[in-house]
């Protein structure tokens, strides 16, 4: 609007100029040998000539207004853009967030991630937040890099994941990540706080889960002592309430595509939640025989393994594996020497589906401890879940229906969850 306001007035001001000159000359007697003539001429334009300056006067202060104005608008438009780029990075201002839902324990079913909610952090913040990504505050540590405890306030602790390397598979996977976890929302589901990025490294600030993986407690040091019965079946029932909300909830439906023991994080109270969305498919529409082969061995269907053929059924199966160790406490491939391995899925299968045998090869952790009527039900629906025709496996749907009423009430065992709405929508 400037630039135009100034053509005008570089095209038009010459204009007015030469128009009153022009008046003037014939009342000039230099120039007319009329003079009074010349004069009466001149007498006669003056209400004309009067008109014209009021107009251009009246324009100029219009313009000049318009002009301030615009200037004004854009002086404060370009200062307010400075103070929100420089509040997003401020870390300061990271330790006013209203992160709290996020770290509560006292209910599972508060804690969610609103739609948009993963905010672009500070690198060198995050970085004092671990103490410079010091050993000590390793959390855990996998083929992705490593994960740290980090302090965000006095009262605010988080997880960061550490993601090294710039090749596209890890850039890809990171952007898949915070893409899927910044729309998705669900009580067992991860929540993600923000994302950071530096040179090749990428840092995902997630909800500090304080009882790790459910790999490290089955497979670590305790071996599993600090989970019952009833606390496994919350935590297969808190794992199939997450996949039952990918698969039927969200438009589009997801995949996760790399379902593991290793991917179930617990909270304080052994709530269970989905994590690593990396690897994680969200079009329902798209030709899936094309995509990379990716997963982790003893988990992945073999369908896909064979065939690239991915469903939802391929989830099924890796949550089918993961019911296995917890029904057996044994890892999902073990070793039986330098070149030989076995999956828990061909270990068990021929002794599993025997009722006579069932009882002996449960985790001794947990064995005894449960109705057997329970302990049947439970390994027939792994059994199902693991089926290599993927049309006999049953939908996460009928999986989580049939496990609901193997947990007690006062742990989550009841259709009324809290939830909200799926929200996920592609592009």
């Amino acid at each position: 609007m400037k630039i135009l306001l100034v053509v005008v007035l570089l095209l038009y001001g010459p204009f007015w100029s030469s128009h009153l000159i022009g008046v003037d000359a014939r009342a000039d007697p230099a120039v007319s040998p009329g003079t009074q003539v010349g004069i009466k001429e001149h007498r006669q334009m003056d209400p004309n000539k009067n008109l014209v300056i009021a107009l251009i006067v009246a324009s100029s202060a219009l313009g000049a207004i318009l002009l301030s104005l615009l200037c004004l608008w854009n002086f404060r438009r370009r200062n307010s853009l400075k103070t929100h780029q420089k509040n997003a990075y401020n870390s300061d201002s990271l330790k006013g967030l209203s992160l709290a839902p996020f770290m509560s324990t006292n209910n599972a079913s508060r804690m969610s991630c609103n739609k948009g909610a993963a905010l672009l952090m500070d690198y060198k913040f995050l970085e004092t937040a671990t103490e410079n990504f010091q050993e000590s505050k390793v959390l855990g540590e996998g083929g992705f890099g490593c994960v740290y405890k980090a302090k965000l306030g006095e009262n605010i602790e988080v997880a960061v994941k550490r993601l090294n390397g710039g090749s596209p598979n890890s850039v890809g996977e990171f952007e898949t990540e915070v893409e899927l976890l910044s729309k998705i929302q669900h009580p067992n589901i991860i929540s993600l706080l923000g994302y950071s990025l530096h040179g090749e490294a990428r840092l995902l600030v997630y909800e500090l889960m304080q009882n790790g993986s459910l790999e490290t407690q089955l497979h670590g040091p305790s071996h599993g002592s600090a989970l019952s019965w009833h606390h496994r079946m919350k935590i297969a029932l808190d794992t199939a309430r997450g996949l039952e909300y990918l698969h039927e909830q969200c438009k589009p439906p997801v995949i996760h595509r790399d379902l593991k023991s290793s991917n179930i994080l617990l909270d304080s109270n052994f709530n269970a939640k989905l994590s690593d969305f990396g690897l994680a498919i969200a079009d329902g529409t798209q030709n899936k025989k094309n995509l990379k082969l990716s997963g982790t061995l003893g988990y992945v269907a073999p369908e896909y393994l064979l065939d690239g053929e991915l469903t939802d059924k391929s989830d099924v199966y890796g949550f089918g594996v993961v019911l296995l160790e917890l029904l057996l406490g044994r890892m999902s491939v073990e070793k039986l020497g330098p070149s030989q391995c076995q999956s828990i899925v061909s270990w068990a299968m021929p002794q599993i589906t025997d009722r006579s045998k069932l009882p002996s090869i449960v985790d001794p952790v947990i064995r005894n401890t449960m109705d057997l009527k329970h302990l049947y039900q439970v390994a027939a629906v792994a059994v199902l879940c693991v089926q290599p025709e993927p049309s006999y496996r049953p939908l996460i749907k009928d999986v989580l229906y049939s496990l609901i009423p193997l947990v007690p009430v006062k742990l989550g065992g009841t259709l009324t969850v809290v939830a909200p709405p799926a929200v996920l929508c592609s592009g």
